[in-house]
């Protein structure tokens, strides 16, 4: 039962942003060729490694060039904001990278006002630049949205045309009927395996069949039972197991449907 993990980092892994690399260093048993390897045994045929600003989107993009089943999502991530205003020759060097081969999703990019990395009035910006990219591109997006559906929505609102997904949605039953009115995707990692609040899991339990993705966010937020290790691609088959269980739903119909909307929503 082939299965897609359609968010990660390990372009990080050996050489790469300081602190996600640092995480994979703390096991030295993992490398790239370990880790794609594990993958492809859990079932796993496809990874989409998904840039955080403009060197580490070029660094997905290099990682993915050789690598079968592979593919990079270039992004601006809400944190990064300050850094880009109005630097014109770093924003033109990210949209260079969109005509980089097995570039297949503009992201991560959003609004994040849980914390203040940057301010809202930048975050806003530098997303309405990488949606108006993705316009002209042709390119879906995956966002990146945290206690700031409230802004999200209405800058939306003038966007008609985009596609995506909301990548590691932990909200509510309301934003999961808004993304759906939207023609949005809701991914769905390992949170769901330990959180503790009922809004949440209600909301997984809410999300259609047919717009459901799944995810690790690896390095980070690793599934029960694996709490406490590196959150690998591999573990995008125990979300899966979870939300069958959640869901009360076959896992063959999991693995089946969030496949198609993948390869749906990226081309893959």
């Amino acid at each position: 039962m082939e299965l897609i993990d359609t968010h990660c980092h390990i372009q990080s892994i050996g050489d790469g942003d300081k602190s996600i690399a640092e995480i994979w260093k703390k096991d030295p048993d993992i490398t790239v060729d370990s880790v794609i390897g594990d993958a492809n045994k859990a079932g796993i045929s496809k990874i989409i490694c998904v840039g955080t600003d403009v060197s580490d989107s070029q660094r997905a993009v290099n990682f993915v060039q050789d690598k079968k089943g592979l593919y990079a999502s270039v992004g601006i991530h809400p944190h990064e904001a300050d850094r880009y205003v109005g630097d014109k020759q770093q924003l033109q060097n990210f949209e260079n990278l969109l005509k980089s081969e097995k570039v297949i999703a503009i992201g991560e990019c959003g609004l994040d006002y849980h914390y203040s990395h940057s301010s809202k009035q930048s975050q806003i910006e530098i997303l309405k630049f990488q949606l108006d990219l993705a316009i002209t591109y042709k390119l879906p997006v995956i966002f990146h949205i945290r206690e700031a559906f409230e802004d999200f929505w209405p800058i939306i609102k003038d966007y008609p045309d985009i596609h995506g997904v909301l990548h590691s949605f932990t909200d509510s039953v309301e934003n999961v009927n808004k993304a759906i009115e939207n023609g949005f995707y809701v991914g769905v990692n390992g949170i769901s395996t330990f959180t503790k609040e009922e809004q949440q899991l209600e909301a997984y339990k809410a999300i259609p069949l047919g717009n459901l993705l799944l995810e690790t966010d690896s390095p980070f937020l690793t599934p029960k039972p694996f709490r406490g290790t590196i959150n690998q691609p591999k573990r995008v088959s125990n979300v899966a197991d979870f939300l069958c269980e959640l869901r009360q739903e076959k896992r063959a119909d999991i693995a089946a449907q969030t496949t198609k909307n993948a390869a749906t929503l990226f081309g893959i």
